[in-house]
Order: structure tokens, then sequence, then C-alpha cells
């Protein structure tokens, strides 16, 4: 009997072809599996696709739900005030949850939102996957167009001197972004890239960059730079 080849479809624009035996890690890797970030008190927060939740972990791993009903959850980040906010896919709203979980919406009419990021002057970034934009919202919600052109942009992670790095899955790329918006190349060749996140910086190390693809059994691709 011939097996069919399943398809994993997030939105008409992400629709995978998976052979059999990559399902499991592929979905691991897919946004499916979200994306994590944790509170300041050391507690874990998770953004379940699936079920619509938002739960929250404590160190010792004991499960809570932080917040139920939402839309394809999947960005998260959190403000220096400790508020979390949410990118929700199918919605295309970003909603705004107080350490308390009192949810509001900070931003609406977005285009299946997908990676958030803080930078340090308290700006909000959003990877918009519908329009391949990058937008940046103020604290108080105001939204300009930060970079636009990308293919699909899925994760950002600010490094510590204020740039901005943009994991582009359509075209195998991630990008660097100065403060004022120059785009750069600073890896190609990669296999459709989803998030990013930069290690803490030991002494005697620039940074580390880990970047995840969702094809290929989670293909990890680091970059080191060491101080001699």
């Amino acid at each position: 009997m011939k097996t069919k080849t399943p398809t994993i479809s997030v939105s008409p624009r992400f629709s995978l072809r998976l052979a059999p035996t990559l399902v499991v890690a592929a979905v691991f890797i897919l946004f499916v599996a979200a994306q994590l970030t944790y509170a300041s008190p050391g507690d874990l927060f998770e953004s379940d696709f699936g079920s619509g939740n938002i739960y929250e972990f404590t160190a010792g791993g004991t499960r809570s739900t932080f917040a139920s009903g939402l839309n394809g959850p999947l960005g998260l980040a959190f403000d220096s005030a400790g508020n979390l906010f949410e990118a929700d896919y199918s919605s295309g709203n970003i909603y705004e949850f107080t350490p308390g979980g009192t949810r509001s919406t900070f931003a609406s009419g977005l285009s299946n939102p997908f990676g958030l990021a803080f930078n340090s002057a308290g700006n909000l970034f959003e990877a918009d996957d519908g329009s391949g934009n990058i937008y940046e919202f103020t604290p108080g919600g105001t939204r300009s167009t930060f970079a636009s052109g990308l293919s699909n942009p899925i994760g950002l992670a600010f490094n510590s001197a204020g740039n901005l790095f943009e994991a582009d899955f359509g075209s195998g790329n991630i990008y660097e972004f100065t403060p004022g918006g120059t785009r750069s190349t600073f890896a190609s060749g990669l296999n459709a890239p989803t998030f990013l996140a930069f290690q803490p910086v030991p002494e005697g190390s620039t940074f580390g960059l880990l970047a995840v693809g969702a094809l290929g059994l989670g293909v990890v691709w680091v970059r080191r730079m060491v101080k001699a």
C-alpha cells in the first residue's frame, strides 16, 4: 500500500509537504511548537498554538494556564514593566497581558503576526508574515513600517548593539538591520529559518546567535565570534 505524504498547513502561504519520518521533528520545530520566553521572576511562558492557550511554568515545572481563548498564539515578548505581549496569528492582533493576566488589544489589523521583540527604547517590533513587513510600535501603540519587501519574516531578535536580526523563512536568509533600518545579509543558504535567540554573552566572546529552521530535522545554525 502506498503511503501518503502528509501536509501541514498553517495558512494559504504556508503548506509544507513532509516525509512521514520527519513529521514529529518538523511539528516540533514548526510554528505549532510556538515560541518561548521567560518572565523576570524565572517562570517560563509558552504560546500553545494548537490549544489557543498561554501556559506558565514555575522553575520546578508546575504548569498553569495564564491565558486561554486565543486564536493561534505565536510570538511572545515581555516589556520592561513585566507586561506580556502575544502575537495572535489567526486574529491579526497583538494582545497585551498585565502580570495578573488582564488582556487588552495592543494592535489589530495585522496580517498573520509571528515574532515579537522589544528594543532598548521600549518599542515593539513585529514580523508580519502576510505583508512581508516588520512593523515598529511605540509604547503607546503608534505603528510605522520599519522594513518591507521581506519573504515571510518570522523570528526577531536584538543584539546588544541594538541591531535587529530577522529570520526570513521564504528566502532562507537571516537579515541584520541597523537601528536606522539599513539592511544587510548576515547569513544565507538556510533551510526555512524560523526563530532566533541570542546566547548570553560570556566574558571573552562577542555573541552567539541561534537560528532554527523548519525543514530537515531541526537544523541548528550557530555563529560565535571569540575575542583573541
